[in-house]
């Protein structure tokens, strides 16, 4: 099935990608954090009311001005439900009583940690039936990302992952964007590309790599969340 699916949507264009794979697979769901990229795919999905389940985390450590996007989005448009998956109370507690609040700036393991109990096993709570799931990762993203496929199967969820922007360039989905009057985070105005909970995420300055603003206190060329990882591990793309 993988082989087929890619042959016969890498020719199509992005809306053709989305179009196509909800009248031919059920059980499919796509995750939406509100970004440039999220947004231009909730708004097909809405206006054409395809068959694909839209879900988002909220990590308790979101930006307010991702809380504002995911209102106007809600308002925009009312017959799509957005389901929003938390993060288990319990073990965020217990994630502060042997961490602190902020440890995950102590040791790559400690903001692993963080990601997975805030974000990794809501998503494995979200993705539960799914067969199909839906990401707005591009290639352009980060170094690492820069040779997937257009989908590719995750035996970590036992699913499929499906990239229907993986080729669309920045300048194209903006441009989309502003014709459709979709809502957007304002903070890709004010210089960030790459919008994560806000004590991980900051402004990159001109000339910075797109993800330098995640995580960018690990320098690492491999900064990840753990949503993308397959078996438990980074595949990293060497200089």
């Amino acid at each position: 099935m993988l082989d087929s699916l890619i042959e016969k949507f890498s020719a199509l264009n992005w809306q053709e990608r989305l179009k196509l794979l909800s009248q031919e697979q059920d059980n499919i769901a796509f995750s939406s954090s509100f970004s440039y990229e999220d947004q231009v795919i909730t708004h097909l999905i809405a206006n054409e009311n395809l068959l694909i389940r839209v879900f988002t985390l909220d990590t308790g450590r979101l930006f307010e001005e991702t809380h504002k996007v995911i209102q106007a989005t809600t308002e925009k448009y009312p017959n799509l439900e957005i389901e929003t998956y938390y993060p288990n109370t319990d073990k965020v507690q217990d994630l502060v009583k042997r961490n602190g609040i902020n440890g995950f700036y102590e040791s790559l393991d400690k903001r692993k940690d963080c990601c997975y109990v805030r974000k990794v096993e809501p998503l494995n709570r979200a993705l539960k039936g799914t067969k199909i799931w839906i990401s707005g990762l591009r290639r352009e993203h980060s170094d690492n990302r820069g040779n997937l496929p257009i989908a590719e199967y995750d035996p970590s969820q036992d699913l499929i992952k499906f990239y229907p922007l993986i080729d669309v360039d920045l300048d194209t989905i903006k441009t989309y964007i502003k014709t459709n009057d979709i809502p957007y985070n304002e903070l890709h105005d004010k210089g960030f590309p790459s919008i994560g909970c806000a004590p991980c995420t900051r402004a990159i300055k001109k000339g910075e790599h797109p993800r330098s603003g995640r995580w960018w206190w690990e320098q690492d060329d491999a900064q990840e969340c753990g949503l993308h990882m397959v078996d438990g591990k980074l595949v990293r793309k060497k200089a």
